[in-house]
């Protein structure tokens, strides 16, 4: 696992530390990637109680403490490090994980992850000649459920965008996906594209 993501020594003590004054038994630190693939991709650390554990967790023993790492994320961690550099203000956590934005995709991925894959690649760069953008929300019983955003929002086309190009690419592209649900309030008009 230490291939995959590194923790420095003072990163480990700096986090010990903050198990320790939670104050709870078992605590460990759990280790993912929102939005994994793409430009919206954040590496988060979190408090990890026992009943918390996924199954499929990865899990890094350290010496004064326990990391579990989403399995999902493996592949966006990979090359990533954790450090704490102490400095005058009293310390900082660092995590840099150069590849949690990079496409990492397979026919074995998570659907969520083709998904925003396609999305990001393929329609975002079309909506983009407009001012608009989409974003997976959820996808739940086959539907992906999307958010719309710049010259999208409010656009009097928005409808003939989400059937005819966003649904038709997703379905024929990833076989899970069925039809597509937009969340977006459109009756804030002020930036769309098409009124």
């Amino acid at each position: 696992m230490s291939e995959i993501i590194k923790i420095t020594k003072s990163a480990e003590e700096y986090l010990a530390k903050l198990i320790q004054d939670k104050n709870e038994l078992d605590l460990s630190i759990r280790i993912f990637i929102s939005d994994p693939g793409t430009p919206k991709a954040e590496t988060c650390l979190a408090y990890c109680k026992p009943e918390e554990a996924m199954p499929d967790d990865l899990i890094i023993n350290l010496e004064s403490i326990n990391i579990n790492i989403e399995k999902r994320s493996v592949p966006f961690l990979k090359d990533c490090v954790v450090n704490f550099d102490n400095d005058t203000f009293g310390g900082q956590l660092t995590i840099k994980a150069p590849n949690a934005r990079i496409p990492n995709i397979s026919p074995n991925s998570p659907v969520e992850d083709r998904i925003n894959y396609v999305i990001y690649n393929e329609i975002n760069p079309m909506l983009q000649s407009h001012g608009g953008e989409v974003s997976l929300v959820e996808f739940k019983d086959k539907i992906a459920i999307l958010q719309f955003g710049g010259g999208c929002q409010g656009c009097g086309m928005v409808d003939v965008t989400l059937k005819d190009g966003i649904e038709k690419t997703l379905t024929e592209q990833i076989p899970e996906v069925t039809g597509v649900k937009d969340l977006t309030d459109h009756s804030i008009d002020d930036n769309a594209y098409y009124k």
